[in-house]
């Protein structure tokens, strides 16, 4: 019996997808140019082909790609960008929660700044698609809930009109994976995002005393705060935590923050945090800019 355990279990471990075997990064970068190519095994008759697209230009976004082939040989899937990563620690896990392993990689459209890489989820059952693509230039996470399903978190970009890069604020959107898709579920974390021991609460709290409000309203040149190195962190944190607030649909508690900022450069800074908000939150966005008695 022993025996028989044990030809089961290195049997089972030489089956076992390449990608699980290998740690070895398989990834192409157009900076600094990328001359490798890679193939790895899937299942299921499925493979990939990963490197230097032969008929790339050269700097355009077309440097790299990776593709998913069939038994039959056939492309069943491609990305190309800049740089593109075959992610082996998520890929082989269920994502979507139908009891099939998913493919993913991460395509860089950033222009090769080692920004913007987009998970790209792809599913090869019952036949290969694509389920959702996330992430441009933020950090992502993939987690399970207390109920095993996948959760994602998906840092992004506030405005960056009103800080250096170094400073530029960010928010925190969370995703459950519903139907093969991404379903907003922000809100139903924001008990844990606004709590004691999340590091952006602790960040808000520190940079948001009335001593440093009192200062940022001191400061002669708000809109060009990368000249005000003093209160570019109060600056940074007070966008940030009325993003987060949008994010967790506390629209009154967001315009309160937003009304902290100095009157004299009030009506020109909700400009800039309606325009980067209005893709996720259009109606608050259209109620900065339209409510004068908040101004």
């Amino acid at each position: 019996m022993l025996r028989l355990l044990l030809f089961t279990f290195i049997s089972a471990w030489w089956i076992l997808p390449a990608y699980g075997q290998d740690k070895e990064k398989v990834a192409c970068y157009s900076v600094p140019r990328t001359t490798e190519s890679f193939k790895r095994k899937l299942w299921d008759g499925y493979e990939i082909s990963l490197g230097p697209a032969r008929n790339g230009s050269g700097g355009d976004g077309d440097d790299c790609t990776a593709a998913i082939y069939s038994s039959g040989g056939k492309v069943v899937f491609r990305t190309t960008g800049f740089g593109v990563i075959f992610d082996q620690d998520q890929t082989g896990k269920d994502i979507d929660g139908d009891g099939k392993p998913e493919v993913v990689f991460m395509t860089d459209q950033g222009g090769g700044a080692h920004c913007c890489w987009v998970y790209n989820v792809v599913s090869l059952a019952p036949r290969p698609h694509k389920l959702f693509d996330v992430g441009e230039g933020g950090r992502v996470d993939f987690a399970k809930d207390k109920d095993g399903k996948t959760i994602v978190w998906e840092r992004i970009s506030g405005t960056h009109a009103l800080t250096s890069e170094a400073q530029a604020p960010y928010a925190e959107r969370v995703f459950r994976v519903l139907g093969g898709k991404l379903v907003d579920a922000t809100p139903d974390f924001c008990s844990r995002i606004f709590s004691a021991g999340n590091e952006d609460y602790e960040t808000w709290n520190l940079a948001l005393t009335p001593e440093k409000i009192d200062k940022l309203h001191s400061a002669e040149t708000v809109l060009a705060t990368s000249k005000e190195i003093d209160v570019e962190d109060t600056v940074s944190a007070l966008l940030s935590r009325a993003q987060q607030r949008v994010l967790c649909h506390q629209y009154d508690e967001a315009l309160a923050d937003l009304n902290l900022w100095p009157q004299s450069s009030r009506t020109a800074m909700k400009g800039n945090f309606a325009e980067s908000i209005k893709s996720y939150s259009p109606e608050f966005a259209a109620r900065l800019l339209g409510n004068s008695e908040s101004k």
